[in-house]
């Protein structure tokens, strides 16, 4: 067999690593530290080793230190480099960088004939049989409460789904792309068919991506996390540290709908190996990874700008579809003209004329559109009753008109660049 050495983790042994911690247990007993929890431990810059043959890594050992006291959180060797001294050797490595940090008391907790048990005491370990290892689990619905209430999570209102007004070509492909696969597991199963985990939405500005997020959670009924880039830049452990916190609190969640917006913020095209975005960018694609190995979670990142997002982002392994989600065609804008105007000053409406003169206007656009009309109309009504007249019942061409005033003084979200740069992504990006 080829030699085998030591060294110390590089960033790009993650995806390594957290195959052997997986592939190198013994024991159907739970480690006592679990993947999570010793991923994060690297991820925060705690002392671990490596044993690598060429560049396949046959062994690891990760720690945590405080202060005099350290703890090997898990020790993991490929089974086919088992009883070649790759234990001992990791552990003493690993003691060097422990106490070149000031640690002089190492322990371990591991279940009993785990693997590692004998590189512990061929390196001088003793075992503690007068010491009774505690532990308390939280009930589920508990820990989960707390975890919520850190990241800012909570289950939507149901039927955000079913009041979704037109769009209907977007809302049709997320449902049987995401919501239907998730929904019934069982016979997704059967078809050999693996559920969606992350999945990236993409259109101009306005068009309802964020609104599709938190309906499909709706529709789960399914925790709803929203992340924004500029709040992670407040976090004092910087946006990479506040990534890492973010993903192993989610980790805890059974079932959760984690969303960012504006992913290019957080997952621009690297450029300067040197940069900051550079290293946030390195982050996210070491985190995607470990997220999508739960079977109930979902990861959607909208951004409007997919061609700006970093190409080793986009790639199959890490996201499933890349969903374009453009502006309204004239069925949809009619949908939602008839959601915002109401059945009861429908009837005195130009819907067509509505339809034409708001050609470029997304939904949000047609929404504050509406908005404004009715304001017109009501300000009209109480102006009326306070010249003691009774309100005149208004005539189609006058309701029309507050509309067309209304759609009149509404900027469009919409720039030609807008579409052009859609256009395009829609014919060199889209994933579905």
């Amino acid at each position: 067999m080829a030699p085998w050495h030591l060294r110390d983790l590089q960033e790009d042994d993650l995806d390594q690593i957290v195959r052997l911690l997986e592939e190198s247990r013994e024991t159907a007993a739970e480690p006592v530290v679990t993947l999570t929890e010793a991923v994060g431990a690297i991820r925060d810059g705690m002392p671990a080793v490596v044993a690598a043959v060429g560049t396949r890594l046959v062994g690891t050992a990760v720690s945590l230190a405080a202060g005099d006291r350290a703890w090997v959180l898990r020790l993991a060797i490929d089974p086919e480099w088992r009883y070649h001294g790759i234990g001992s050797g990791l552990l003493s490595v690993l003691e060097e960088r422990l106490a070149h940090r000031g640690v002089r008391r190492i322990g371990a907790l591991l279940p009993a004939h785990e693997t590692g048990e004998a590189a512990f005491l061929n390196s001088g370990y003793a075992s503690r049989p007068d010491t009774i290892y505690f532990e308390k689990v939280l009930p589920l619905a508990r820990a989960e409460a707390i975890i919520l209430d850190q990241v800012g999570g909570a289950v939507p209102e149901t039927g955000l789904w079913d009041r979704i007004a037109g769009m209907d070509a977007e809302k049709t492909l997320i449902e049987r792309r995401l919501v239907m696969p998730l929904e019934h597991r069982d016979v997704a199963e059967h078809y050999s068919l693996e559920p969606p985990r992350a999945v990236v939405l993409f259109g101009p500005p306005g068009t309802g991506k964020t609104t599709f997020a938190r309906a499909v959670a709706s529709r789960l009924r399914w925790p709803f996390v929203e992340v924004f880039p500029y709040q992670l830049a407040t976090d004092p452990h910087g946006v990479a540290g506040a990534l890492r916190q973010l993903f192993a609190r989610v980790d805890h969640l059974e079932q959760v709908v984690l969303f960012f917006d504006e992913a290019e913020e957080i997952a621009s095209e690297r450029r300067d190996p040197t940069s900051l975005a550079h290293r946030i960018t390195n982050e996210l694609l070491k985190l995607i990874p470990v997220f999508r190995r739960g079977d109930r979670r979902l990861l959607i990142c909208a951004t409007n700008a997919v061609r700006s997002l970093d190409p080793a982002f986009l790639r199959p392994g890490r996201f499933d579809y890349l969903i374009p989600i453009g502006p309204p065609d004239a069925d949809a804008r009619r949908a939602i003209w008839t959601r915002y105007i109401g059945p009861d000053r429908l009837a005195h409406v130009d819907l067509d004329a509505l339809v034409r003169a708001s050609a470029r206007f997304t939904p949000a656009d047609i929404e504050y559109a509406a908005r404004t009309a009715a304001q017109t109309a009501f300000e009209r009504h109480l102006a009326t009753a306070e010249r003691g007249q009774a309100a005149a019942h208004a005539d189609a061409a006058q309701v029309t008109g507050d509309y067309l005033d209304a759609i009149s003084s509404t900027r469009s979200s919409l720039t030609d660049e807008d579409i052009t740069a859609f256009n395009r992504d829609l014919r060199t990006a889209a994933r579905v």
